[in-house]
């Protein structure tokens, strides 16, 4: 029983708020060696989900999740964004170095369609990275959503509303963003593997080339019982 307490007890999952327990999980650096700081000298987990909760679209949280696009698409890894709210603006991309045949952009009609796309994702060995902007999700959906992600190994980060931080969630790593003065980001860590939250930084995104969401014709479109267009 005490072997068992022990390996328990040495989890990353399992949090001790007493301490910190460095994770030996897979994770890519941010690119951002201030954030990575607050997240134990890691960054974005692998094979885990990660939040990004935030008001709005537009305010840096792209800026947030560039450098890692850039050293997947070299790698030759995919890139997916599933339902962003706007097209990203894809010239601005190709400048930041971001090679734009890695990029796959998805957009589903209903949730059921969601899901099922997510999922398969995240279980396909090509990806590097899944972007998603999903709705309402149930525990169930997440908890579903995690064992793809688990089988995947890749990294997953779900945009969703600020107000679902009052919520539980099984994500590995769950990040509030606030926009800051003079195009700054601001950080604050809700939830990470092996430690406790409430860990602050600020980012500069002022020397980043501007990658707001710009309307566009869509790329690729569910439902998968017909053509795409």
């Amino acid at each position: 029983m005490s072997e068992l307490l022990n390996t328990l007890m040495q989890d990353a999952r399992v949090w001790q708020g007493h301490r910190h327990t460095r994770t030996t999980q897979p994770a890519e650096p941010t690119g951002y060696q201030v954030l990575d700081n607050q997240l134990g000298g890691l960054g974005w987990p692998r094979g885990a989900l990660s939040e990004c909760l935030l008001d709005a679209p537009g305010i840096g949280e792209l800026h947030l999740l560039l450098p890692l696009l850039q050293r997947l698409c070299e790698e030759g890894k995919s890139v997916f964004w599933l339902n962003p709210p706007h097209t990203p603006y894809a010239p601005a991309l190709a400048r930041e170095g971001v090679n734009l045949d890695q990029v796959v952009l998805i957009h589903t009609e209903d949730e059921g369609d969601f899901l099922w796309t997510l999922e398969n994702c995240l279980r396909s060995p090509v990806t590097g990275l899944v972007m998603a902007w999903p709705g309402k999700l149930a525990s169930r959906e997440v908890r579903r959503l995690q064992l793809a992600a688990e089988a995947g190994s890749n990294v997953c980060v779900l945009f969703r509303e600020r107000r679902y931080a009052e919520q539980n969630s099984p994500a590995a790593l769950r990040l509030e963003l606030e926009p800051g003065e003079q195009q700054d980001l601001k950080v604050n860590v809700l939830k990470r593997r092996g430690s406790w939250p409430g860990q602050r930084c600020s980012l500069a995104m002022a020397q980043r080339a501007d990658l707001s969401f710009r309307e566009t014709t869509r790329i690729i479109r569910g439902p998968w019982s017909g053509s795409t267009g």
